[in-house]
């Protein structure tokens, strides 16, 4: 298990799509290679977006997304729109390393409020953002249309 001195944050990279594809298979949202590519060339292109990986060579520990969403009821504010630390690397501090990196991108872009959104199945979760100063605002349902 990494420790807070095995691993390199640093932002994601194209080069990345094969590990952040297996982290999102253990995170429950399967994706291969080719497709997280996509996706991933997607999120580095934009300048709302960003990602950082906790590497260790080629491995990755962990990745967390954020990006700025405008909207018209709270105006611009920044998201974690996904975060995952390998299963092998749990309670090691990727995590929190993860989260720093997020709120010190979040600073950069002017914003001083971050908020994430947490399934409320992952129970494990929950505690891990309350430890880090996170305060639950609301719980929501999500819904989903498939449009034919």
């Amino acid at each position: 298990m990494p420790t807070n001195h095995a691993f390199e944050l640093r932002s994601a990279r194209l080069a990345d799509a094969a590990e952040v594809a297996r982290l999102s298979t253990q995170l429950g949202y399967p994706a291969n290679e080719r497709e997280m590519a996509g996706r991933l060339d997607a999120v580095l292109s934009a300048a709302d977006r960003h990602v950082f990986v906790a590497a260790r060579g080629q491995r990755l520990w962990g990745w967390i997304g954020i990006e700025l969403r405008t909207t018209l009821e709270t105006g611009l504010k920044a998201e974690i729109v996904g975060l995952v630390v390998d299963d092998e690397a749990r309670r090691s501090g990727v995590g929190r390393a993860l989260v720093d990196a997020a709120e010190a991108w979040v600073r950069e872009q002017g914003l001083h409020t971050l908020m994430v959104r947490s399934n409320t199945a992952r129970v494990e979760s929950h505690p891990f953002y309350q430890g880090l100063g996170f305060v639950r605002r609301k719980s929501q349902h999500v819904y989903f249309k498939a449009l034919d």
